[in-house]
């Protein structure tokens, strides 16, 4: 369901592997019973109309339900986790001109793109309290 890389793709607005995030959601959602059913229709592509309609812009993910929202608000507290460091002391770094200018221009970049990621993931927590 993820793909190759096991992960989903987030922009600064929507979810941008929506079908992915969207399939997982349900499925893993799902009662015992209710993914027996959904697996025996031979049909995960033929979803209802309800799904075709549906993106997974960042509004429409806080209107997920409780048990979907939790479950994507605790995979990106693990996202979280995973890195060495949390925002602020990646905000923090970029904002000591003295510290950041002893960076070399690989960690400088490196530096930006954690933040980046960060602060996507910490607008994806606020949307799903």
């Amino acid at each position: 369901m993820v793909g190759e890389e096991g992960a989903f793709v987030l922009g600064w607005e929507e979810v941008l592997t929506e079908e992915e995030l969207s399939t997982t959601l349900k499925v893993l959602c799902m009662s015992e019973e209710e993914f027996k059913e959904y697996k025996e229709q031979d049909g995960w592509e033929d979803d209802s109309e309800e799904e075709e309609n549906s993106t997974l812009s960042y509004q429409a993910l806080s209107r997920l339900k409780t048990p979907c929202k939790k479950l994507l608000y605790d995979s990106v507290l693990l996202t979280l986790e995973s890195y060495g460091s949390d925002l602020k002391a990646e905000q923090d770094l970029l904002n000591n001109k003295e510290a950041y200018e002893k960076l070399s221009r690989r960690e400088q970049q490196a530096l930006h793109v954690r933040y980046g990621q960060k602060r996507i993931l910490h607008q994806l927590l606020e949307l799903l309290q």
